[in-house]
């Protein structure tokens, strides 16, 4: 199979959480996050294409006025844009749009993956293909006291009660910063992931998502402080 990386951006209009997130002016960017991701993906030296998905008409505008042939806009059903859209029908969505090559999905709510990070990315994933995997996801680890339905996640009470923080055994969050894999792993797995998925860490800065109001609060102060690079 050829090389070839294609982006898979979706950008969906309606967002509950913060209105008009996507495009929004942030951090001095006129058009927010669509405009730094767009920068960031079309710098990183190893994605060929960038096809965005979305309903936005006013994404779609900014997106025209950008003048590259690696820029591919395509005008999404509304069927496929509402908050009731499965993650599933976005991986048919994808393979639809890009059924060759390998598809590297991401979100322009990540704004501190730069191009420099994605071709780290695309680097690793390349390089663990040949060790045995078949797919990559970004994570951050979590060294954390974890709980659920009231019992430790992550340590033995009977064994420690409380113990220190550097000993815990550490949890990978999925940050949705980057999913890479083949057109023939979502076509046999309807999945953006295999069955041997290799996870690559992200530190929380860099990995920083939005997703409530808080979050893009955050995200600005780091941006204009120059914290992470965008």
């Amino acid at each position: 199979m050829s090389k070839k990386i294609t982006c898979f951006l979706p950008c969906r209009q309606g967002s509950e959480r913060v209105p008009r997130k996507n495009i929004k002016p942030f951090a001095g960017y006129e058009f927010g996050l669509i405009q730094i991701k767009i920068k960031q993906l079309l710098n990183a030296r190893l994605i060929d294409e960038i096809v965005i998905s979305t309903d936005d008409k006013s994404i779609i505008d900014y997106a025209e006025s950008i003048e590259d042939a690696r820029l591919i806009i395509h005008n999404r059903d509304v069927r496929l844009a509402s908050s009731t859209t499965s993650t599933d029908d976005l991986v048919a969505h994808a393979l639809e749009l890009i059924p060759e090559g390998h598809i590297l999905w991401t979100h322009v709510t990540s704004p501190f993956i730069n191009s420099a990070k994605y071709d780290e990315i695309i680097e690793s994933y390349f390089a663990q293909l040949g060790s045995g995997f078949d797919s990559l996801m970004t994570t951050t680890l979590i060294h954390s006291f974890l709980w659920q339905h009231g019992q430790p996640l992550n340590y033995d009470r009977l064994k420690e009660k409380w113990p220190r923080s550097q000993t815990l055994e550490a949890v990978d969050e999925v940050n949705s910063g980057a999913f890479l894999a083949s057109s023939n792993i979502y076509r046999e797995h309807n999945d953006r992931i295999g069955k041997a998925v290799y996870l690559h860490h992200l530190d929380k800065l860099v990995s920083h998502d939005i997703d409530w109001p808080a979050d893009f609060i955050i995200a600005e102060c780091l941006a204009e402080k120059r914290l992470v690079a965008l």
